[in-house]
């Protein structure tokens, strides 16, 4: 991503451009009708996330889809009447800097919630306290089932699981009688998770165990574990694998079975991913929990595309961006559903009621805890010049 970000952000009410809303195009019934005048000051939104390091690129690009909404929201007058802060510290993707900020918003008696806090490790060292303090957590950005738990109604998930992309690109698999299928997996609580997904997927759709290997965070054992699964002879393998790891096992994967297809799942589609693998990523199919960023039929897709367009992005629009849209949409529509001047506890309460929500092209539907609003998953192809086909 190629666009400015600073530690903390601020999304100033500032004049755009008004649009004409078509009927139905736009979900949330506040745009556009709420008085530009703040009744409390601003409401902020407290954020953690890998804006550098080896994850940075997927961290930015939802941080900047994240903004791109809420500067649209606070154009038009906010929710209510009050204008969205977002406060945004880089974690490198680090679980001690991410506990450090995390400890920080727990102390600031005016942070609202946490939104949008990135990655499944440092979600799983921050869930303790998150169940004890009941702040609301909304949206991590994660797949694993660690953030999925019963009676944890402080916690709102958007995304589809880790289980959910897996499930899906097993299911691909097992339709064109694929059976020899080898999984690469992180060994970390992100890997693990994908692990155990592909394990009950694959026992469900009655396919072979999958021969498996392990890569460290470094990615120093990549080319051993590619090694070890080429030997293996199998017909497609699975990337259980993120960032470094997921880039140097591709690679080294690649040249030793050219002919086999290598799955990966959402969190390696980012266009600086894509550019560094270069002819190595092409033929990838690669799992996403939202649609397409260049589809613009679809209505929500539109919204982005302008929103985006509106906070002065040069960067290509991207799935991930798209998807720290739709999240930071989902908690504007909660917020509407809080009422004036909400607490915590009325917006939890808000984030419940959201069923059948069609934010144009892309439903939401609370239902439990444990379950994720969104059950969306595609898988697409990468083709000439990295681009994602359906």
């Amino acid at each position: 991503m190629n666009l400015p970000s600073s530690p903390r952000t601020l999304l100033p009410a500032a004049t755009l451009p008004r649009r004409r809303v078509l009927a139905g195009a736009l979900a949330l019934p506040w745009l556009g009708l709420a008085p530009a005048r703040a009744q409390e000051g601003a409401l902020k939104l407290c954020q953690s996330t890998a804006l550098t390091g080896p994850l940075g690129d997927l961290g930015t690009a939802m941080h900047q889809g994240a903004r791109a909404a809420f500067a649209s929201a606070n154009a038009r007058g906010g929710v209510h009447g009050r204008s969205i802060e977002l406060d945004t510290l880089d974690d490198g993707y680090e679980i001690p800097r991410a506990l450090a900020n995390f400890a920080k918003f727990l102390a600031d008696p005016a942070c609202f919630a946490l939104f949008n806090c990135m990655g499944t490790p440092m979600v799983g060292a921050m869930m303790p306290k998150v169940l004890e303090t009941g702040i609301p957590f909304f949206a991590p950005f994660t797949g694993g089932q660690l953030s999925r738990l019963p009676g944890a109604r402080n916690v709102f998930n958007i995304r589809a699981s880790y289980a959910d992309e897996a499930e899906k690109a097993v299911q691909h698999l097992a339709t064109l009688g694929i059976r020899r299928i080898a999984l690469a997996w992180q060994n970390n609580a992100f890997g693990t998770e994908v692990l155990a997904g592909v394990e009950r997927a694959v026992a469900a759709a009655k396919l072979p165990t999958p021969q498996t290997a392990t890569v460290e965070n470094d990615a120093s054992d990549a080319l051993a574990a590619a090694t070890k699964l080429s030997d293996t002879r199998p017909e497609a393998v699975l990337l259980g694998l993120a960032g470094k790891p997921a880039l140097e096992f591709a690679r080294a994967f690649h040249p030793l079975r050219r002919g086999v297809t290598m799955y990966a799942l959402s969190v390696l589609g980012t266009s600086a991913n894509i550019k560094a693998l270069g002819e190595d990523a092409r033929g990838m199919a690669i799992s996403q929990v939202v649609p397409l960023p260049g589809n613009a039929v679809v209505p929500v897709v539109r919204d982005f595309q302008q929103a985006w367009k509106a906070l002065g992005a040069t960067a290509e629009p991207s799935h991930l961006a798209l998807e720290g849209y739709i999240n930071a949409r989902v908690f504007l529509e909660a917020l509407q559903r809080a009422g004036r001047n909400p607490t915590r506890a009325a917006f939890i309460n808000a984030t419940w009621t959201l069923r059948n929500l069609d934010l144009g092209g892309f439903d939401i539907n609370a239902t439990v805890p444990e379950q994720s609003a969104s059950r969306f998953v595609e898988l697409t192809l990468v083709g000439r010049n990295g681009q994602f086909i359906r």
